[in-house]
Order: structure tokens, then C-alpha cells, then sequence
């Protein structure tokens, strides 16, 4: 079984003890560790586990055939996007099954009119921004007004985050197998697997999280790599060279700009992953030996950071509104004032009109206190205590007696996430130890998809669910794989110690597969007995 190699990727500027008979790394080695085993390997397998992902998640995807939770305001929501640019009305929206049983008969005249008749067709206040009713839209071009359709696209991106973020596993623990468990235990995620299968904007936010932390660690190595062959070739200086101008970091901000465009809650992940790369970039100038790493990092590579980590999300975020900015039909878009006096009163005044519904919908946000028979507060979701129905009927005499139960229930798979528990504790205490660069980012992305809602939570008490914690999951996945990799051992550890790590590793899989297994059929919506149902519910007080 392939290991990491944790030695070689020491925090910047520490000192280790020399391994007996090993000889000092070089620098090169100590920043750009190489990458052990075949690289053909290294894709076939994350897309082998990928692969497996998106049979689980695409198998029966149209069932149940019903709206489920919110996708009464999504997959509609993605239609009318389709047809006018911008959200509009539906009949029956959040409030009767109207709407709902058009669809499902394949009727897609469901657009309320303003009254009067004559006026033009009322716009939707939709709270959030584009982006992912965009995506689903996607599918729903594709395979039409309907279930699969609407759900295609969340599969999609749930079955490429796994293989994602088995390449990002791979890239920091230099280990294609510890790569593939990453891959394996997301694919196995109850939380992951439901937000993967359903028309809500989560699994898209997710997504793009994941997608713009893997390019900043292909920025940061990338980024080592220069600076190494710099270092190599010219003498030691102040500050260091400018770095030029990072594709990988530019595309990190493209993701996270469209992360923001999905959800605004992604901005708290920008914030932090901003901050950590330039960290990066200032702690690898130390480590090359650089006087003033520092102010190296604030001359050359501030100015390019903000490049891509500012200026890049804000023009990805404002070009996902273009069906807005087109359209007379959006919410407060006033397109006649703005079409009344040229190009250039166009421009400001449309300017104008979007920056209020961004004000209108920050206060909707703010002011979001509604209950709800689902709702938890952030402490509550590390420990699954209170999940979300999507769904849930009692078809009689549907399996084979006659109290059945057919459910979709959000919620994490709890070996997985009860372990990452555990696994938490120990990147803190192994960042405070060794401050590795990996515990950090582990425990940065972790801090940034939880943290910011304990405030709303304390401000105004504002309505929460556990699907939050979606852009989450991925660093409970990675912080559970790099405590594997640490339980196996460096390649110079005793063959008993890569034989026991080895093995606890293999026992978390095999009882994150049963314990997937067993959750499964209330999981897909599968009709099952109600006393099976009733069986799984861990917590009952919380579950049912």
C-alpha cells in the first residue's frame, strides 16, 4: 500500500531531526516533494471512484417523481431562467401543489400573470444569485421539464467533485491510494449523496468551493516550483521575483466568484482562501531563505493576488446576472427608465437598479427568522442531530405489507462525519505541533463553512438547516484522510506501523460502505417497510 510522505511536506522554515541513514532533502524536495507512483494510475483511479459515484447518484435519479423540499422554487425557478432570462412567478410556488401537479403531467404553462392581464408577466424576488438555477437549468434543456431533468445536473457536479477532490487528497498526501479513499468517502456521504440528487443550490456551492481550493493548491505548487528555479539560478535576495501571473490562481477566483454567484454565503470561503494563499506565498519566500519574505509576498504577489481573488470573482459574479441585466422582466430592473436616455444612462441606471435588489435581498437574508419544522442551529450539525426531511409519503400496500414508508432524508453518513469528529481534533493539535501547511488549509475551509453562522445564529436567530454544512463536507473528507495518512506513517516507519494504519484506514472504509449501505433506501427514496424506515432513524427524538 502506497504512503504518504509527510516528512516532505514540512511547514516553511521548520527544522526536523535527520532520519538515520536518509539523506537531507534538497530544496527543490522540500517544497516541490515529487509525486510517487504512475500518473496514469493517478487519474484511472479517482475516475474509477468517481465513476462509482455517479452510478449511485444517477441510478433512479428521477425518483421520487414529485417536487421535493425547495425544489419548488429551483427547478422552476431554473425554467423560467431558460424561457425569459430572469426568475418569473409560478403558479403554486412554496405555498400548493398546483404548480406541482402540471409538471409532473408535463405542463409547463405555469407563469402567474400581474393583474391586469394585459401587464407584462409578474418577475420572481428571488433571494439568491443565478448561477446554479442556471446549472440546473442545464439539465433541464437538456432532458426536459422533469424530474431527471431538473435533477441532472447536481448528479453531475456531485459525481466531478468526488473526483476532484480525490486529485486535490492526492496532490497534498502524495498518495493515489489516501487520493482515492478521499474520493470514496465523499461518494459514501449520506448529506453529499441526497444534495447530489435533488434540485437545490447546495451541491453547486459545494462545487465550486472545492473546485476553487483544488486550484489554489495547484497555485501553491505551481508557484514553489517558480520560485525554486529562481532560487536555484540566481543569488539570494531581499524579497524574490514576481511569480507572473498564477492561471491556476486566476481560475481559483473564477470558482469562487462563481460560488458567490450560487450563494452568497461563499464569500466567507473567498475571504479565507485569499488570505491563506498569500500566506503561502509569503511563508515559501521565507523558506527559500529570503530576508524580508514579507514584504516580498505584499510587493509581488498582493498585487496579482488581488487580481485574481478580487477583480476575477466580482466581473464572474456580475456576468452570471446578464439574463437580468437583458430583460425587462426581472425584479426592479425599471427598463424603461433605463432604455430612455441612451447607452451610457443604460449602463448607470441598470447599475443602479441591480445594486438595490442586491441591498433588498442581503436584508431578506438578514431578517430570515421564519420557523421551520427542520430547522438546527450550527452546533447541532457536526452531531446530526436534527436532519432535513426532502421527503417523505406512506404509500399503502406499496412493499409487500401494508404501513410502508418512502423517504429522502438530508443527513451525513455518521461514521463518516463522527470520525471526522475525531479527525478535527487531531489536525488541530498536529497544526499547533508541526503547523503543516495541509492541517491548516483542512481546518481553514472547515472554520469558514461553519463559523460564520454561529453570528446568525446569536444576531438574529436566523433560520438554519443541516445542508449549510454541504461546502463543508469535503474538508471533514479531507481532515479524515490526512489523520489515515498520519496512522500509517511516513515511508521510514516500522512495517507495524504501516500494517496497523493500513488497517484502521481499511475498517473506516468498509464501516463508512455498511453504514452508506444501511441508510441507503431512506437516503433514494426507496419504499421500504415502515418498521425498516422507523429502524434507521438514529436519533429519534431529532430524525423523525
Amino acid at each position: 500500500m502506497a504512503v504518504t510522505d509527510f516528512s516532505s511536506q514540512a511547514p516553511e522554515g521548520s527544522q526536523q531531526e535527520p532520519v538515520p541513514d536518509v539523506p537531507p532533502k534538497s530544496l527543490r524536495d522540500r517544497l516541490v516533494p515529487a509525486m510517487p507512483g504512475s500518473v496514469l494510475w493517478g487519474w484511472l483511479a479517482p475516475i474509477a471512484v468517481a465513476l462509482f459515484g455517479a452510478v449511485l447518484r444517477f441510478s433512479q435519479l428521477g425518483q421520487p417523481k414529485a417536487i421535493v423540499f425547495d425544489e419548488t422554487y429551483y427547478a422552476k425557478g431554473a425554467w423560467s431562467l431558460l424561457n425569459f432570462g430572469v426568475e418569473r412567478k409560478a403558479l403554486g410556488t412554496g405555498e400548493d401543489p398546483i404548480a406541482d401537479r402540471m409538471l409532473m403531467n408535463g405542463q409547463t404553462g405555469i407563469w402567474e400573470q400581474c393583474s391586469p392581464p394585459t401587464a407584462a408577466p409578474c418577475p420572481d424576488y428571488v433571494v439568491h444569485p443565478p448561477l446554479g438555477k442556471w446549472m440546473i437549468g442545464a439539465g433541464e434543456w437538456l432532458f426536459g421539464m422533469n424530474p431527471y431533468g431538473w435533477r441532472f445536473a447536481a448528479a453531475l457536479v456531485g459525481a466531478l467533485s468526488i473526483l476532484i477532490l480525490a486529485r486535490v487528497a492526492r496532490r497534498m498526501t502524495r498518495s493515489t491510494v489516501l487520493g482515492c479513499l478521499a474520493g470514496l468517502l465523499l461518494a459514501l456521504d449520506g448529506l453529499h449523496f441526497v444534495l447530489s440528487r435533488t434540485a437545490l443550490l447546495d451541491v453547486f456551492l459545494m462545487f465550486w468551493v472545492l473546485a476553487g481550493f483544488a486550484c489554489l493548491v495547484a497555485d501553491r505548487e505551481a508557484a514553489r516550483a517558480r520560485l525554486v528555479a529562481w532560487y536555484e539560478s540566481s543569488p539570494i535576495g531581499d524579497e524574490g521575483p514576481w511569480l507572473g501571473w498564477r492561471p491556476w490562481r486566476l481560475a481559483a477566483g473564477a470558482c469562487l466568484g462563481a460560488a458567490c454567484a450560487v450563494k452568497w454565503s461563499a464569500i466567507f470561503f473567498l475571504v479565507a482562501f485569499a488570505i491563506m494563499s498569500l500566506l503561502w506565498d509569503a511563508g515559501a519566500r521565507r523558506a527559500v531563505g529570503l530576508r524580508r519574505p514579507y514584504l516580498g509576498a505584499f510587493h509581488h504577489d498582493l498585487p496579482t493576488g488581488l487580481s485574481a481573488m478580487a477583480l476575477t470573482p466580482a466581473v464572474v459574479y456580475t456576468v452570471s446576472w446578464t439574463g437580468w441585466f437583458t430583460s425587462a422582466l426581472g425584479y426592479g430592473r425599471n427598463w424603461d427608465q433605463a432604455v430612455s436616455g441612451g447607452p451610457f444612462y443604460f449602463v448607470f441606471d441598470s447599475l443602479r437598479s441591480w445594486v438595490q435588489y442586491q441591498l433588498q435581498a442581503l436584508s431578506f437574508h438578514g431578517d430570515l427568522v421564519s420557523k421551520h419544522p427542520y430547522q438546527s442551529e450550527p452546533w447541532e450539525w457536526p452531531l446530526l442531530l436534527r436532519p432535513v426531511a426532502f421527503f417523505y409519503e406512506s404509500p399503502p400496500n406499496a412493499c409487500g405489507t401494508q404501513n410502508c414508508s418512502q423517504a429522502m432524508l438530508g443527513v451525513g453518513t455518521p461514521v463518516i462525519w463522527f470520525a471526522s469528529l475525531v479527525a478535527l481534533v487531531a489536525m488541530i493539535a498536529w497544526y499547533v505541533s508541526s503547523r503543516d501547511w495541509r492541517a491548516g488549509a483542512v481546518l481553514l475551509g472547515y472554520a469558514a463553512g461553519w463559523l460564520p453562522w454561529f453570528a446568525f445564529a446569536v444576531l438574529n436567530n436566523r433560520t438554519m438547516f443541516l445542508f449549510y454544512m454541504a461546502p463543508v463536507i469535503p474538508f471533514m473528507v479531507l481532515a479524515l484522510v490526512l489523520a489515515c495518512g498520519l496512522l500509517i506513517g511516513r515511508p521510514d516507519a516500522s512495517p507495524r506501523r504501516h500494517m496497523v494504519g493500513a488497517a484502521l484506514t481499511g475498517a473506516l472504509a468498509l464501516l463508512a460502505l455498511a453504514n452508506f449501505w444501511w441508510l441507503h433506501p431512506v437516503l433514494a427514496a426507496e419504499i421500504i417497510p415502515y418498521d425498516d424506515w422507523h429502524a434507521r432513524m438514529l436519533f429519534k427524538k431529532g430524525w423523525i
